[in-house]
């Protein structure tokens, strides 16, 4: 093990030892497989059809009160004035000086706003377009934080990189839907400043060498595994911007995808984080690996480096491993045994099922499409909480990710297509 990886294998320990000593005699404990042969009994009683328009739409309506409910000023706490209430900050159990990160804030606001932004009815929705403002808001004077800083960042664990990656998608989304506030009168420059600054955030935290990001790893200066779970989002989002003209280096993108590609192994898992080695002769358990294999397949189909088969296999292995999430969904801890799921895969792995489902040929798979979207629907059913919402932590804030990406799930068949990556093809701003 070289230096560098040492380095980064002791960021990921750290992290884990946040979780405390209980996790570390949980993981000593014998464990025993999950029930897979039915799923949760739903704390919402509804006999309707989990694809039924009708049970999605009331499920949305509600997601939607929840959000605008739930939205925050962390700083001013219970004494912050309803104009000020900007932020859906996602908790975990990471902290910097005993506070959410400031990345984490943003990158949960960008989430929370883009799922307003996609529920229907959104151009006629006063309430929700002031909450998406002051989120924009909230976002750009983020930008001057200290420890948003891509030329202060020193690497280690940071997670500033989901702020980059989730701002970035959210304000070119909200570009491309001609949604951006009207008020104040500089939001428009705002946004475009923003994208800019999240493009040279991502490009200037960029793995040198590997290529790809991930939030634990070495010296900003020295080769890191680089994590498939941070790489294919960030790819996504670099994507999008280079197809609405913005300036963005093929070679980044060229280099983040060889190092996903690294990450795939012969039994099309993907494993935690990969350096320069192959990792096919040391392929990890798909049981762990299925919301990696997800984001994974699809990022790389985009640019032209999967197929159908590969997609479907990812999908198929969601469903058929999905009661192995389940057991870690809201758990206490991160990665524990005896796959080593973290809670934080739960929703996560559930989106990119749906943007995975959405990529499936649509000729003669019109039908599979049909089933795969009823029995993800089906699945995000039996895990919804009482109140309407979902939540994969033991954070009750976190319950606004966990709703948001819910909901972007349910709602995946009209989400705006994902945008595709050849290198030097030119940009093609009006193409959606």
């Amino acid at each position: 093990m070289n230096r560098s990886t040492q380095r980064w294998a002791a960021a990921a320990v750290l992290a884990l030892c946040a979780a405390g000593p209980a996790a570390a005699q949980r993981r000593s404990q014998p464990w025993t497989p999950p029930d897979t042969s039915r799923l949760p009994e739903p704390a919402i009683k509804d006999d309707r059809a989990p694809d039924d328009p009708a049970r999605i739409a009331d499920a949305v309506n509600k997601a939607v009160e929840l959000l605008l409910a739930h939205q925050e000023d962390m700083d001013a706490g219970d004494k912050a004035l309803p104009e000020n209430k900007a932020e859906w900050p996602y908790e975990g159990v990471y902290r910097v000086n005993r506070q959410i990160p400031i990345g984490y804030r943003i990158g949960g606001t960008a989430l929370a706003a883009t799922c307003l932004l996609r529920m229907p009815g959104y151009d006629k929705d006063t309430k929700r377009q002031e909450a998406v403002a002051r989120a924009v808001r909230f976002i750009s004077e983020g930008t001057k934080h200290p420890l948003m800083s891509a030329d202060d960042y020193t690497g280690s664990y940071d997670v500033r990189g989901w702020g980059y990656t989730c701002a970035l998608a959210f304000l070119l989304e909200l570009k491309a839907d001609k949604a951006i506030p009207a008020e104040p009168r500089d939001a428009a420059d705002r946004v475009e400043q923003t994208i800019k600054w999240a493009i040279d955030g991502i490009q200037k935290t960029e793995i040198p060498t590997v290529g790809g990001w991930n939030y634990a790893r070495g010296p900003k200066d020295e080769p890191s595994p680089a994590s498939p779970f941070m790489t294919g989002p960030t790819l996504q989002a670099l994507f999008e911007a280079k197809r609405q003209g913005y300036a963005v280096d093929d070679a980044v993108i060229t280099r983040a995808l060889d190092a996903l590609e690294r990450c795939r192994c012969s039994t099309g898992s993907f494993v935690y984080a990969a350096e320069k080695a192959s990792p096919s002769d040391r392929p990890e358990p798909v049981a762990g690996s299925v919301g990696r294999m997800l984001v994974g397949e699809v990022t790389l189909s985009l640019a032209g480096r999967s197929d159908v088969s590969r997609i479907r296999g990812a999908i198929d292995a969601f469903f058929t491993n999905w009661a192995w999430l389940l057991q870690r969904k809201s758990k206490p801890g991160t990665h524990e045994g005896p796959y080593h799921i973290a809670p934080y895969y739960f929703y996560y792995a559930h989106f990119y099922a749906a943007q995975a489902i959405e990529l499936l040929p649509k000729t003669r798979s019109d039908e599979d499409r049909k089933e795969y979207r009823r029995r993800l629907a089906q699945l995000l059913f039996s895990v919804q909480q009482e109140d309407g919402s979902w939540n994969d932590r033991v954070f009750p804030r976190t319950s606004a990710y966990g709703t948001s990406m819910a909901v972007m799930g349910l709602l995946m068949p009209s989400a705006p297509p994902l945008a595709r990556f050849s290198p030097n093809a030119s940009p093609s701003p009006q193409d959606r």
